[in-house]
């Protein structure tokens, strides 16, 4: 089978990949095409865009839909639990006219957790690595440890070592007590994880005493599928509630990290899983492991990616984020520069859009760093709360000198994990309260958002720039120029492509 397309729906975050003999062609998000974020479903553009690309000899589905809905039976969740649309992929995926015409084509399902792996150790570098997966929720799996190496033919071997099992979720603890603070479950974690450094720590013990019931296993009290009771905690602080539920987060990481660790099959970790988008946990994970991979798009939509990569075999070539709907034409750097000379602020969309959940310089809105006002212009643009941080995104050479790196992320090319700023005056407005900033790096790889820096450092000094993603508030990121049009006249920001 030399091409396959992946696709990962039905729960959130849907996603399409193809590959052809090992290169990634096209992957994408199909809420960028919906329009309605987190989108579960495919929709006919995406899968139209898709099969562009040429007819597949195979569709890979990236979960066993009669297992989960086993699960789901044991959960509870009846309403979903006789929705027989989706007992079969092929059910499933009959209701998409763009694929209607696959009909007779071989499909292959996987193990949730196997697809996360897949997505993570078939893109790496290494030829042997210890797989960690923690998310919400797969079929049955929570957590799983995997052993992941290639055989004499370069066939990806993957053996479970350790799992953890519904509803024993540190995933779901960290969602349930997201929807506790008031924000919405399966979305907006990453607004508790910046809320969790203007709080106090101490609640972490008494969340632990009151939901754990095993720390090293990750086992919890109770079923926190359904959230917490919305009474506890009623008096505290959402900001210490946040504080508490992360310092417990990464204690629950990091036991499973030195569980993984202690399996002695090798120094080189890949993580997957909704959790490895927690950059606050990911700074220590260089505690446990020499070397550490993790796919720039770790959840549900990147496992479209693992599931191809299963049914391919062997290992994928990747080289960027940079794979999903291309607006045509050269990256706009010298109008770029221009713009942030004049107002600071600028908005790109140029380019083939990231896969992934966060903008990596071809749908972002960039700003000067140094402003003592910028985070609070760029926060109002996007209509945002004013404590919520922003990113660097630094020349790669540079880093060192600016951020104090974390050991395993000596480059951070996906902004997957925190780090403190040397200078903390000098660039306010990608400084967080407790000193953080979340860094993303760019070697010298010929980018649009490389020649921007270049171009940025040459004429002001400064290696580095503002970086955040260009979306409507509430909505996807940008993905095509029409949406790019939008932006311009609801925000009033430029936006060049």
């Amino acid at each position: 089978m030399k091409k396959i397309i992946g696709i990962s729906a039905g729960f959130h975050d849907a996603g399409v990949a193809v590959i052809h003999d090992g290169e990634i062609l096209f992957a994408a998000h199909s809420e960028r095409y919906s329009k309605q974020k987190h989108d579960a479903d495919v929709n006919d553009k995406i899968l139209c865009e898709a099969l562009s690309y040429g007819q597949p000899d195979c569709l890979a589905y990236y979960e066993r839909p009669w297992l989960k809905k086993i699960r789901q039976i044991y959960g509870g969740q009846y309403d979903l639990a006789f929705d027989t649309s989706t007992l079969t992929v092929k059910r499933y995926l009959q209701k998409h006219t763009a694929i209607k015409s696959l009909s007779k084509i071989k499909t292959k399902t996987y193990n949730h957790h196997l697809s996360h792996a897949a997505a993570g150790f078939q893109t790496s570098t290494y030829d042997r690595a210890t797989v960690v997966v923690i998310d919400a929720i797969g079929e049955w799996d929570t957590i799983s440890i995997w052993a992941a190496e290639y055989d004499r033919k370069g066939r990806a071997q993957y053996r479970k070592l350790w799992s953890q099992r519904y509803p024993h979720s540190i995933g779901m603890f960290y969602s349930a007590m997201t929807k506790h603070v008031g924000l919405k479950p399966m979305d907006e974690e990453y607004i508790m994880m910046g809320m969790a450094a203007y709080g106090k720590v101490h609640w972490d013990n008494l969340m632990k005493a009151r939901y754990v019931a095993n720390e090293s296993d990750a086992e919890f009290k109770e079923n926190l599928h359904i959230g917490v009771n919305s009474t506890e905690w009623a008096s505290t602080e959402n900001f210490d509630i946040a504080a508490g539920a992360q310092s417990l987060t990464e204690n629950l990481i990091y036991n499973i990290m030195r569980k993984a660790r202690d399996f002695a099959f090798s120094t080189n970790l890949v993580y997957m899983g909704g959790v490895a988008l927690n950059c606050l946990a990911n700074r220590n994970l260089g505690a446990y492991f020499e070397n550490i991979w993790i796919m720039p798009n770790p959840g549900d939509a990147g496992s479209s990616l693992g599931a191809a990569a299963l049914a391919f075999g062997g290992r994928i070539h990747w080289t960027n984020a940079f794979l999903g709907h291309n607006i045509p034409g050269d990256y706009p750097s010298t109008r770029a520069l221009d713009a942030l000379t004049t107002d600071k602020i600028v908005g790109i969309a140029s380019g083939r859009a990231e896969f992934g959940p966060r903008a990596l310089g071809n749908r972002s809105l960039l700003a000067d760093p140094r402003g003592p006002d910028i985070k609070d212009r760029v926060n109002e643009i996007k209509r945002r709360q004013k404590f919520r941080p922003f990113a660097p995104v630094i020349l790669e050479e540079q880093a060192q000198e600016y951020f104090h790196m974390p050991p395993g992320f000596q480059t951070s090319r996906y902004m997957q994990s925190t780090a403190y700023c040397r200078q903390p005056e000098q660039f306010p407005a990608i400084i967080h309260y407790d000193g953080s900033s979340r860094v993303q790096t760019v070697p010298p790889d010929g980018t649009g958002i490389r020649d921007l820096l270049e171009k940025w450092f040459v004429l002001t000094g400064c290696p580095m720039l503002l970086n955040t993603s260009l979306n409507i508030r509430g909505e996807p990121m940008v993905n095509d120029r029409t949406d790019a049009d939008r932006f311009e006249r609801l925000y009033g920001i430029t936006v060049l492509s």
